[in-house]
C-alpha cells in the first residue's frame, strides 16, 4: 500500500496581537535551541557524555521556567519549545550520517539569530491545534488565525508549522499522509524528458516546454529594489522596509516558479504511466558562466516534485545516469557520433543520414535508456538524403521507357 507524506501551506493573516504573540514564540523556540546547542558544545569541549534531549528538556525548559532569566517561557506552548530540541537532534543528526558518508555533505549546527528573516515553530497533536467551525486555525496561547483555503485536506493532518517568511508573510504548513486512493488509472504513454535552457524541458514525443525565465524577466525590478536598498542607512526603519520590498520581489519570482514546476509535472505524470529524466549535476553546472540560468531554471525542485507526485499517484519514474552521451548517440541507428559544440542544434548522423534535433534526439535516447519504449520515434527524426548506390547512380546508357501516367 503506497503511504505518502505531503505538505499542504495555506496563507496566515494574524492580526497584530497574534503577529506579537508569534513573535514570541519564534523568540523561546530559538532561545531553547541555541541553550540546548550550547550544553552540548560545552560537553563535547569538557570531554563529557553527550546530553540527552530529555535531560535537556529537563533543564532548559522546565527548570528554567522557575529562574528569573527564563520565566518568560511560560508564555508560550510547551510543544513549540519541545520541538525546538526535535529540530536540533535532527540538525546533529544530519550532520553526523554526512560525517559516515550516508548523505550528502552537511555542516555542524549552528546558532539560530533573532536578526533570521524566516522563523518557524512547529505544533504537533499534543498541543491540541484544531481547526474551528469558521476555517480559522486556532493555536494555544496565540487565537484563532485567519487562513485563506485553496484547497482541501487530503487527510487529517498530523502537525502544523507556522512560518513566517523573508517577505513578512505567514504561513501555515500541514503534514498529511495520503493513501491509495490517490492512484490514477493506468495510461499508455511513456516518454523522456530532456532538461535545458533553451526550452525547459524537450519530451520525447516531440513537444517542446518554453522556458519561462522568471529572474531574468524581472531583473529590472529586482535591480530598483536593490538599488533603493543599497542607498538605505545601515540600522534605520527605511532600510528595514526596503529589505522586505527586496524579499517580496524574490518571492514574486519564487513563487511564479513553482507555480510552473507543479503545473507542468502534474500534466505529466496524469498524462504518462512512465516518466524518465536525467540526473543533472545541478551543483556542477551552478559554478559555471551559466549559473544564474541554472539557478532561474529550477531542475532539481522540478525533478522532485516528478518523483513524490510518481510515488503519489502510482506512476514510474526512472533516472538515468548523468554520463549517458545522450546528446551524442543517434536515436535512429544507435550509432555514437561523438560530442558537440552547444550552439549545434541540429545535425546529421553520419551512418543512416538521419537529421537529428539535438534535445529531441536526447530525450528519445533518455527514454531509451530507461528502458521505456517510444512510439512517435517519427516525430524525433526524419530521414535525410542517402547517398544513392554506386549501380543506381549516373543516367542508363540506352534510354528507358517512360512509366510516369
Amino acid at each position: 500500500m503506497i503511504r505518502v507524506q505531503l505538505r499542504y501551506s495555506f496563507r496566515l493573516y494574524p492580526s497584530a496581537g497574534q503577529r506579537m504573540a508569534l513573535a514570541r514564540a519564534f523568540g523561546c523556540a530559538r532561545v531553547v535551541y541555541n541553550d540546548a546547542l550550547r550544553a552540548r558544545e560545552t560537553a563535547r569541549s569538557e570531554g563529557l557524555p553527550f546530553p540527552k534531549t530529555g535531560d535537556l528538556s529537563k533543564q532548559l525548559i522546565t527548570q528554567a521556567k522557575n529562574t528569573p532569566e527564563r520565566t518568560w517561557l511560560g508564555e508560550v506552548s510547551a510543544v513549540v519549545l519541545q520541538q525546538s530540541l526535535r529540530d536540533l537532534d535532527t540538525a546533529y543528526r544530519n550532520f553526523f550520517d554526512a560525517l559516515k558518508g550516508k548523505r550528502p555533505g552537511m555542516g555542524a549546527p549552528r546558532y539560530k539569530s533573532r536578526k533570521d528573516t524566516r522563523q518557524a515553530v512547529r505544533f504537533t497533536a499534543n498541543a491540541r491545534w484544531s481547526i474551528t467551525p469558521g476555517q480559522k486555525l486556532r493555536l494555544p496561547k496565540i487565537g484563532d488565525l485567519k487562513m485563506k483555503w485553496s484547497r482541501t485536506l487530503p487527510s487529517t493532518p498530523s502537525t502544523v508549522t507556522v512560518v513566517k517568511d523573508s517577505a513578512g508573510r505567514y504561513f501555515a504548513s500541514f503534514v498529511v499522509e495520503t493513501g491509495p486512493c490517490e492512484v490514477l488509472p493506468k495510461a499508455t504513454p511513456e516518454v523522456g524528458i530532456d532538461l535545458g535552457l533553451g526550452h525547459f524541458a524537450v519530451l520525447s514525443d516531440g513537444r517542446k516546454v518554453d522556458s519561462p525565465r522568471f529572474l531574468r524577466r524581472a531583473e529590472k525590478r529586482l535591480k530598483k529594489v536593490q538599488r533603493d536598498l543599497s542607498r538605505k542607512v545601515k540600522g534605520s526603519s527605511n532600510r528595514d522596509k526596503a529589505r522586505v520590498k527586496v524579499a517580496r520581489a524574490h518571492a514574486r519570482v519564487a513563487d511564479a516558479r513553482r507555480e510552473f514546476h507543479h503545473r507542468l509535472s502534474t500534466k505529466l505524470i496524469r498524462e504518462n504511466q512512465a516518466v524518465a529524466v536525467e540526473d543533472l549535476a545541478v551543483k556542477g553546472l551552478a559554478r559555471t558562466r551559466l549559473a544564474k540560468s541554472v539557478h532561474d531554471a529550477g531542475w532539481s525542485a522540478f525533478v522532485t516534485m516528478l518523483e513524490y507526485k510518481a510515488a503519489r499517484y502510482g506512476r514510474t519514474l526512472v533516472k538515468i545516469g548523468r554520463f549517458e552521451p545522450t546528446s551524442q548517440v543517434c536515436s535512429r541507428c544507435g550509432v555514437k557520433d561523438g560530442p558537440k559544440p552547444l550552439h549545434v542544434r541540429v545535425w546529421t548522423c553520419r551512418a543512416c543520414g538521419a537529421v537529428l534535433d539535438r534535445d529531441i534526439n536526447a530525450a528519445v535516447n533518455v527514454a531509451k535508456a530507461a528502458g521505456l519504449a517510444v512510439t512517435a520515434c517519427g516525430a524525433q527524426v526524419r530521414p535525410g538524403p542517402l547517398p544513392a548506390p554506386r549501380s543506381e547512380a549516373g543516367t542508363h546508357p540506352t534510354p528507358q521507357p517512360s512509366t510516369a501516367r
